[in-house]
């Protein structure tokens, strides 16, 4: 099964976000110091065609498996890390960096064999960057070194949700030590989550969720991936290859697509269309992801918030957190605009349902005042929905509503009204008429189904024979007694004396 999911066309999933607080999530992998120097621009170089950078201002920030943390923490949960530095001053800022952050527990392994990865970013004061100088140990663990992480690790497994490996590709998650973690997890019933890197991912076999980019995918594989058929197939032999239960693979200003081990296949759009700063996106991924499958978020829904998460990252310039409240102003923001496309004029929704109908989805249309929305209303348009694949809803116009029920009505506008309507899930589109009936509407769009409330009857139903002429059919949906606008409206006069 594969499904196209655009930005913002499902249900908030903001409800899931009280859910993060409190998670543990164990990390283990390649710790890092990231350093931002911004300084400005003014002269090219008489010794080489370069930039000078009068530097200005320097951060320093946790990069790496330590930026996986820093996002782990500003989504409410707290975190183990289990990773290994230099005994070097990158070292002990690391150190200092983690120490001020009292939902992380480090379980840092300080060896004289290595030294403390540093990325060096350089950016002109408009935040443009210039050049990434980097220092680092790439060579694997020594045996010591590997067998000390390895217990620390296993350890903390029990008292962790989920475990997540972020692999630089420094040397710290080799085979034996990736392998021993993920049984340890196995065996704890713990869902592993991996941010890999390099060709060989026999070295994460029975994780649970990995989340290679486009490029990584292509050298993992050594398979094209360049249309969504060919992601897929990839996507699919990586879960085939080593045993893991899905792949969710970043594909930048493309969005995201998830594709498990069952064959079913889920592509997100991208939810920011301007991007400032790509730095440390994946790992706002990858901890979006393991917070959201530590609160029993489903895969598909994790990856929508993942997705979202990266969003708001990219963004800002930096290496960007995205906190819970980042990720629910964005979902706010999102349906809000969702809610505005969906209301359009008739010439719009005319093109709309047509596209709708060749690709053989089933156009539904009702109509009504919707004046005050009650648990009459709401079960009238589920029902209307799952008699189609796509609902359209039509309201009367305020004029339209005065003439049929009198002054004093309707209590809210249309641009309210529709506002309303278009807010929720079981709509599609929402159109206004100004007439009394939407006979024109109806014969503009031709429906496939035609949905009224059980208060009429085929005869009364305005359009039934548009629709049937055209092959549809109309469905009388139940209506739920004691609700209704002009009770509510009479109730509250009565309550106001």
């Amino acid at each position: 099964m594969s499904e196209s999911t655009p930005s913002g066309a499902h249900p908030s999933l903001a409800h899931y976000l009280v859910g993060f607080a409190g998670r543990r999530i164990l990390c283990v992998g390649d710790v890092m110091e990231d350093r931002s120097i911004y300084g400005e621009v003014r002269r090219i170089s008489p010794e080489a065609p370069v930039p000078v950078v009068r530097i200005v201002r320097e951060t320093r920030d946790l990069g790496g498996a330590g930026n996986v943390v820093r996002n782990l923490v500003a989504l409410g949960a707290s975190a183990a890390l289990v990773a290994v530095i230099g005994d070097d001053r990158a070292g002990s800022e690391v150190t200092e960096l983690l120490a001020a952050m009292p939902a992380v527990e480090p379980f840092l392994r300080v060896t004289p064999d290595r030294e403390t990865t540093i990325k060096n970013r350089f950016f002109s004061l408009d935040g443009h960057h210039l050049l990434r100088a980097d220092r680092e140990s790439i060579t694997p663990l020594n045996d010591a070194d590997e067998d000390d992480l390895t217990r620390t690790a296993i350890a903390q497994v029990p008292v962790c949700d989920v475990v997540l490996l972020s692999d630089y590709r420094k040397g710290v998650l080799n085979r034996g030590l990736a392998q021993a973690v993920i049984a340890a997890a196995r065996a704890a019933n713990k869902p592993v989550v991996v941010d890999p890197k390099g060709s060989d991912y026999s070295r994460y076999q029975g994780a649970d969720v990995i989340t290679p980019n486009r490029a990584e995918l292509a050298e993992a594989t050594e398979m094209p991936v360049e249309t969504e058929a060919e992601l897929i197939a990839a996507a699919q032999m990586l879960c085939k290859d080593i045993g893991v239960g899905a792949v969710v693979v970043t594909r930048s200003g493309d969005g995201m697509s998830v594709v498990t081990a069952k064959g079913e296949v889920t592509h997100l759009s991208a939810e920011t269309q301007e991007v400032a700063d790509v730095t440390g996106a994946g790992d706002t991924v990858v901890a979006a992801l393991a917070v959201a499958i530590a609160a029993k978020v489903p895969l598909v829904d994790a990856a929508k918030l993942a997705n979202t998460a990266a969003g708001v990252v990219v963004a800002r310039h930096g290496t960007a957190v995205a906190s819970s409240h980042d990720i629910g102003a964005a979902l706010l923001h999102r349906d809000l605009s969702v809610a505005e496309q969906k209301c359009v004029d008739l010439n719009e929704a005319v093109r709309t349902a047509k596209a709708w109908k060749a690709r053989g989805l089933k156009v539904g249309f009702t109509n009504g005042c919707f004046d005050l929305l009650h648990p009459g209303h709401i079960s009238l348009l589920a029902q209307a929905r799952a008699a189609c694949d796509r609902l359209i809803v039509a309201l009367n116009s305020d004029e339209s509503v005065r003439r049929l029920k009198g002054e004093g009505r309707p209590v809210q506008t249309a641009a309210a009204r529709a506002a309303v309507m278009a807010s929720l899930a079981t709509v599609d589109l929402v159109i206004i008429f100004d007439q009394d009936t939407p006979i024109g509407e109806i014969t503009a769009l031709t429906p496939d189904v035609l949905i009224k409330g059980a208060d009429y009857n085929r005869d009364t139903v305005v359009g039934a024979d548009v629709v049937e002429r055209h092959g549809g059919k109309v469905v009388l949906a139940d209506l739920v007694p004691s609700f209704s606008t002009t009770a509510t409206i009479a109730a509250l006069k009565r309550a106001n004396g």
